[in-house]
């Protein structure tokens, strides 16, 4: 048997070349080669010396499952992380101190009841009991907390547009305004821009005899605000108003640039910029308007020529490149429009769902429908509820868009 692994042995080597050594089968010992291979010294030649060479060993098995394991702490902060006991490795930084997580909401630590008998019973047990405000009164403070949202940035300016006349475009505008001043803590403002002899001015008690006019005149001149505000009149709500020209003849000459400069004045010392416009879409004035607007808002009467004049402005607006600004705008529809009455309101609606973030109904009032100051507390709370669902609206577009 020998024999024959020498013999075979010999006819292997052959194949090696003539240049292979000669090997004596005699010094080919099986175990000791064995040996060699698993032993730990490995002679570094200058040829694989910087080859670094590591061991296979149960303990280097070992490490790399564990690195392999998925970490245990985040560097995320997560107030819902938190709650669960994620660990976390880096210090909680002061921003997950937030009032919602620190003050106490239980009854002991809640607001007093405003009125009834919940006010009563809160006083009577010498403040131990407080049944809190009530649902009414809940959604009145949800409401209000909407429409005064903070807004980033710079100033934002809500155009109101229509294609016809008479439907109230320039009451909802006062409406707006005055539910938004009310709420707010920044400045809000209505300017005039109807090239046609505006009377968005004639909606609150005049203060002043100044117009956009004599804004562009003097725009060089004004550097500060107290300046500005001695041209614009001022509502019990903290409205103020820029009227527009009293004379026709200078209504006209109301172009694009004036607009631009008195925008640009106004977007200095105000946070809302509400834009009472004319009914010439394709006035060189609404050009700026809608590339300034942030948001939107269109006037629709009740009877069905004002409907579809007002549907056909969205179109007319989405065919110009303001398909997002339609997506969100808001259409307040007018009721105390004439042939209200013989209208389905409902069906009305329903067609601007399809097209506009919501719809706001304005119910008739008869200290709306005169046409003279607008005093915003002396209407009926069904007005007034629809304002500020309207300016709720109106800030939701803005801060939360579609």
């Amino acid at each position: 048997m020998a024999k024959k692994k020498d013999a075979r042995f010999e006819e292997e080597g052959t194949g090696l070349g003539e240049s292979a050594p000669a090997v004596d089968p005699a010094n080919f010992d099986v175990d000791e080669y064995s040996e060699r291979e698993a032993s730990s010294e490995i002679d570094l030649s200058p040829s694989t010396s910087s080859i670094a060479v590591v061991a296979t060993t149960e303990s280097t098995i070992e490490v790399v499952e564990a690195a392999a394991e998925p970490e245990s702490t985040k560097s995320r902060y997560s107030r819902r992380d938190s709650i669960r006991g994620e660990n976390f490795d880096e210090p909680e930084p002061a921003a997950m101190l937030t009032a919602d997580r620190l003050l106490d909401a239980s009854a002991k630590f809640r607001p007093a009841p405003e009125s009834g008998w919940r006010k009563l019973a809160y006083y009577l047990s010498l403040k131990l009991w407080n049944p809190g405000d009530s649902p009414k009164v809940k959604a009145r403070k949800a409401l209000d907390a909407r429409i005064g949202a903070v807004l980033e940035g710079g100033a934002k300016f809500i155009p109101v547009l229509t294609r016809k006349g008479g439907v109230g475009k320039t009451t909802i505008s006062t409406l707006l305004g005055m539910a938004m001043a009310q709420v707010r803590e920044d400045r809000v403002i209505a300017i005039d821009a109807n090239p046609d002899r505006g009377t968005l001015a004639e909606r609150v008690s005049k203060s002043t005899r100044f117009t956009v006019r004599d804004v562009v005149n003097r725009a060089a001149a004004i550097d500060g605000f107290s300046e500005f505000s001695n041209m614009v009149s001022r509502d019990e709500t903290r409205l103020d108003v820029l009227a527009s020209d009293s004379d026709p003849m200078l209504s006209e000459a109301f172009d694009e640039g004036d607009y631009n400069v008195v925008a640009d004045m106004a977007a200095r010392y105000y946070s809302i910029v509400i834009t009472d416009c004319g009914t010439g879409i394709v006035h060189s004035v609404m050009r700026p308007t809608l590339q300034r607007a942030n948001a939107l808002v269109i006037i629709s009467g009740g009877s069905v020529d004002e409907a579809r004049l007002a549907s056909e402005t969205l179109t007319w607006l989405e065919a110009n490149g303001y398909g997002e600004l339609v997506r969100n705008s808001v259409v307040a529809l007018n009721t105390a429009t004439q042939a209200t009455l013989l209208v389905k309101l409902d069906e009305i609606e329903q067609h601007f769902r399809t097209r506009v973030r919501t719809v706001i109904r304005i119910p008739y009032d008869p200290a709306l429908a005169a046409g003279s100051v607008i005093k915003f507390n002396e209407l009926k709370k069904p007005t007034r509820d629809a304002a500020r669902e309207l300016a709720s609206e109106v800030i939701g577009s803005i801060t939360t868009p579609i």
